[in-house]
């Protein structure tokens, strides 16, 4: 939950101060402001989301074991770093930056946008459903945008567990991922994915953006930052 915490408040001050240094709001400095967000939490996210999925399938399937490798997450790290150093608990760190640079600049782009058409103002009775729309129809751009590439980075994480690498990098993960299973492999979990998207997102930019909006003092949304991002996107 902290290590959340900590990933929203760094793409919130990413954003607000790249867009701040971009100077003019326009929806291209919108998108370029949230992906700039997005490749730099990368640094974070990436160990993070690789210590999620070893820990999700310690146990289960063909990773089933009588005891388990990993206690917690921290444990997690740091025996994948002991056992396969810098380049072990950076795994998929090339695909996390091709998910997260477009779909954060997309997710904030997509924010701005809506909350313009729909007027949405401090003394707007209906400003709190308009804001939450907003945010849920955000982040499922944002999933929409890049999930085939989520769906090739938790493989990738996951791959080696047993000992065994199946995959030679990236292009060798699609390839064998679509000859095996075919191309619904990309959009594997998607639905259950868009289901936690919309209420999640909705939740975290309506009450960010309420907030900035009261600690500023301002009535009129367009003069407010975008607020932070998801856990995206996590992992499927």
């Amino acid at each position: 939950m902290m290590g959340l915490t900590f990933i929203n408040a760094l793409v919130f001050g990413v954003q607000g101060n790249t867009l701040r240094y971009l100077g003019k709001d326009t929806p291209l400095n919108q998108f370029l402001a949230g992906a700039a967000a997005g490749s730099i939490q990368c640094v974070i996210c990436c160990p993070m989301e690789l210590a999620k999925t070893r820990m999700q399938l310690q146990g289960t399937g063909e990773y089933k074991s009588r005891s388990k490798t990993y206690k917690n997450s921290l444990d997690c790290m740091v025996k994948i770093y002991r056992k396969e150093g810098v380049r072990g608990i950076n795994r998929g760190m090339v695909t996390t930056f091709l998910r997260e640079t477009p779909s954060f600049g997309f997710y904030f782009l997509t924010y701005d946008y809506l909350t313009r058409y729909l007027g949405c103002e401090i003394n707007d009775t209906f400003i709190i459903p308009k804001l939450l729309f907003a945010g849920g129809m955000s982040g499922i751009v944002s999933w929409l945008s890049t999930y085939p590439i989520d769906v090739i980075k938790s493989r990738l994480q996951a791959d080696g567990i047993g000992g065994v690498n199946n995959y030679n990098g990236i292009m060798d993960c699609v390839r064998k991922s679509y000859k095996e299973e075919g191309w619904r492999v990309f959009s594997r979990g998607l639905t259950s994915t868009l289901l936690r998207a919309f209420p999640v997102n909705a939740a975290t930019f309506a009450t960010v953006t309420l907030f900035l909006m009261y600690m500023r003092g301002e009535n009129d949304i367009s003069e407010c930052d975008a607020g932070p991002a998801i856990q995206q996107p996590t992992s499927m």
